[in-house]
């Protein structure tokens, strides 16, 4: 979004004019649950469900189905979802992988960089409407129908386009232009539509309601299926009927668990990235206090450092759950690991896709954290005519080179991924629900966020200034609001220096829910067009 000409967009928003957009609800407080999103109308269709009666799962699910109509740039019914969820009764965590599959013709000679980037050689077998049915059916309290009647609303009626929608199709608007999605997400299939303008998905209305009538078996067996088997085969795609009918169910799996200030985290285990975060954590604890400051020059190269390392590490050691019981993955979570790596980040100061994420805890105790996308920003950028949404490229992000890798494209494999929705307790009391989209920033956002709270409130927490630091030492960060020696003293250590903007879309979006003692507190992530809700008394 940094990215986009400036010119470009102030001639469009001289269409604009003086119209006042919707300004969303970052903070809110409840006794009768929360739930917080990436776009304030999700927030209100999960809201919805825990006053008509609903659980944290009915919540997280229509929510969920709503963002990928508000939110079509990263996440739908094309993309992949992955869920941690709290139950209270009977008590358990438990993480639902729902990892999308590579197609059963797809292998690594029979598709270019280009195909695996956007077009339909890039997708492969959606696995959201299962995952979320899944949870719904074995978890929730309403039924499907009532749960997809706001997505359903929102498609029909339409929708504000905020400024951030505007921005963003509008750096995607040449790859829109070239494919199917352009009919669908353009104005006359060429131009952006303006913030402030009504955005109605009536294709897309017709999916839902069919889905809330005949079930989610649809989209892998019925009708739904057929149409996506004969849009794929005729324009070159991968993914056949024979593909969807292997309907995608989760997998559920044991979290990762770490100790954290008093807390115990369960985060996302392989295939996603909590082992990332909980390393990043013991890091931290292992630090001297000096080094824990992350607003000084100095706790600011120890940050950048962190994160680079606890990166280098989950490079090294990739892990299937599904195939490989591998054991020095285990390495990355023991304290003895984390006071290494402190000492050496310590030596060496001294020398020298798009995705979207919602939080919800309900009053009886349940909590979801549930991280859903269609990978890259818009997806493959193709959807097929009388369905209406966008297909993932999950193609992208898989490994290519290295046969040995567990991630090695293969027939019906599944993709890398970077999510790690997060529940932290403080004893057997729940204490808050986060998470957050962004790749390879999921973790370093969500890490930032949990050390800010030992001594912020949840919303300065969220608010303040991030940074991410990549494999190859290019530090991302919100340069305009932190000390301008900081980004000195990071060159300094050799560190290459990327500005964002004040509250910067590329450095993740997190949504948090916690509870403070008869109420639940949530927290919307400015950085997109989020809110928090719940029901009132």
């Amino acid at each position: 979004m940094e990215k986009v000409r400036r010119e470009q967009i102030d001639t469009d928003l001289l269409e604009l004019g003086e119209r006042k957009l919707h300004r969303p609800q970052r903070v809110a407080v409840s006794r009768q649950g929360m739930i917080a999103t990436a776009h304030y109308r999700a927030t209100e269709a999960g809201e919805e469900m825990l006053a008509a009666g609903g659980n944290a799962v009915d919540a997280a699910v229509a929510a969920a189905f709503a963002l990928g109509v508000c939110e079509p740039a990263a996440s739908g019914l094309g993309g992949q979802t992955m869920m941690l969820i709290h139950l209270a009764e009977p008590r358990r965590t438990f993480a639902l992988d729902g990892s999308s599959r590579a197609p059963n013709r797809a292998t690594p000679e029979s598709l270019s960089k280009a195909d695996r980037r956007r077009g339909y050689k890039a997708v492969t077998v959606p696995s959201t409407p299962a995952v979320l049915h899944y949870a719904l059916t074995t978890h929730g309290k309403l039924k499907i129908p009532r749960v997809l009647e706001p997505a359903t609303r929102l498609a029909e009626e339409g929708y504000e386009v905020s400024l951030l929608q505007y921005l963003l199709t509008r750096r995607e608007v040449k790859h829109l232009r070239e494919r199917s999605a352009a009919q669908f997400f353009l104005r006359e299939g060429v131009r952006p539509y303006l913030a402030g303008a009504t955005f109605r998905q009536p294709v897309l209305a017709t999916t839902l309601r069919r889905l809330a009538t005949q079930g989610v078996e649809d989209f892998y067996q019925g009708e739904i299926a057929e149409k996506i088997h004969a849009d794929l085969e005729a324009n070159g795609g991968l993914l056949h009927k024979d593909d969807l009918a292997q309907i995608p169910q989760p997998i559920e799996r044991k979290p990762v668990t770490g100790r954290f200030e008093g807390c115990r985290v369960f985060t996302f285990p392989p295939p996603g990235a909590g082992q990332t975060l909980i390393e990043m954590l013991n890091v931290y604890q292992q630090l001297k206090p000096s080094h824990r400051d992350f607003d000084t020059p100095e706790g600011a190269v120890i940050l950048a450092e962190t994160i680079r390392r606890a990166f280098l590490d989950r490079q090294d050691r990739p892990f299937d759950p599904s195939f490989f019981p591998q054991v020095t993955g285990e390495r990355m979570l023991k304290e003895d690991y984390a006071q290494l790596v402190a000492r050496q980040i310590a030596r060496r100061i001294r020398t020298a896709g798009d995705t979207t994420h919602l939080s919800v805890m309900d009053s009886a105790g349940n909590i979801v954290a549930l991280t859903q996308s269609i990978e890259r920003l818009y997806g493959a950028c193709v959807a097929t005519p009388g369905l209406g949404f966008l297909y993932n490229n999950y193609m992208s992000a898989f490994e290519y080179e290295d046969i040995s890798h567990p991630y090695h494209m293969r027939p019906n494999a599944s993709p890398w991924a970077s999510v790690a929705p997060t529940i932290v307790f403080r004893g057997r009391r729940p204490r808050l629900a986060l998470g957050s989209p962004g790749s390879d920033r999921i973790t370093s956002s969500i890490f930032q966020v949990l050390v800010r709270l030992q001594n912020m409130s949840p919303l300065a927490a969220v608010d303040a200034p991030r940074l991410h630091c990549s494999l190859g030492g290019k530090v991302s960060l919100e340069s305009t609001r932190i000390r301008d020696d900081i980004p000195t003293a990071l060159k300094r250590h050799g560190y290459e220096i990327d500005q964002r903007d004040p509250y910067s879309f590329y450095l993740g979006c997190v949504q948090l829910v916690a509870r403070e003692g008869d109420e639940f507190v949530g927290v919307a992530d400015p950085r997109r067009d989020g809110s928090a809700a719940g029901p009132k008394a």
